[in-house]
């Protein structure tokens, strides 16, 4: 089983803001069609992102899914092609241990930088990201299994 979640009102008003009628409105992710393999992230609030700069962008959102699955966060192709705007870091990876962890439940971030020459100004409600659920293998040598690794989260 796999699904996304809003992350809790607490939480919200700590990394977001302080308003119950935004954090009612913000939509979880969507596919567009059966045929589409990514979940749609939505913008929650208005952006804008100069040549160069980098912004950090909450989703106010967590994921839940297998513990052989990772969930992947890639840039819209669109704000790619359109703005020349990529991840900081290419590709998110959330590991299913991401999911209500004690620093901040779980909230996935994106990081973006405007590479292109102007200016960009996005809309809340527009679709900055995609995710995708891939379930992932792993090999016979794995001598880590039951150890625990401090968390860098």
């Amino acid at each position: 089983m796999r699904d996304f979640e809003k992350i809790s009102f607490k939480q919200f008003a700590k990394d977001i803001k302080e308003d119950k009628k935004l954090y009612e409105e913000y939509k979880l992710p969507i596919r567009d069609s059966k045929a589409t393999a990514g979940y749609d992230l939505f913008l929650i609030n208005d952006i804008e992102i100069k040549p160069n700069e980098i912004i950090k962008i909450p989703t106010g959102l967590k994921a839940y899914f297998e513990e052989d699955e990772v969930l992947l966060i890639f840039v819209r192709s669109s704000m790619g092609f359109k703005y020349n705007i990529r991840l900081v870091n290419q590709v998110g990876i959330i590991d299913a241990d991401y999911y209500n962890n004690k620093d901040n439940e779980g909230h996935i971030f994106i990081k973006i930088q405007n590479e292109g020459n102007e200016t960009v100004k996005l809309k809340a409600g527009e679709a900055i990201a995609q995710g995708i659920f891939i379930k992932y293998l792993t090999n016979e040598s794995d001598n880590n299994l039951g150890i625990e690794r401090k968390s860098d989260y």
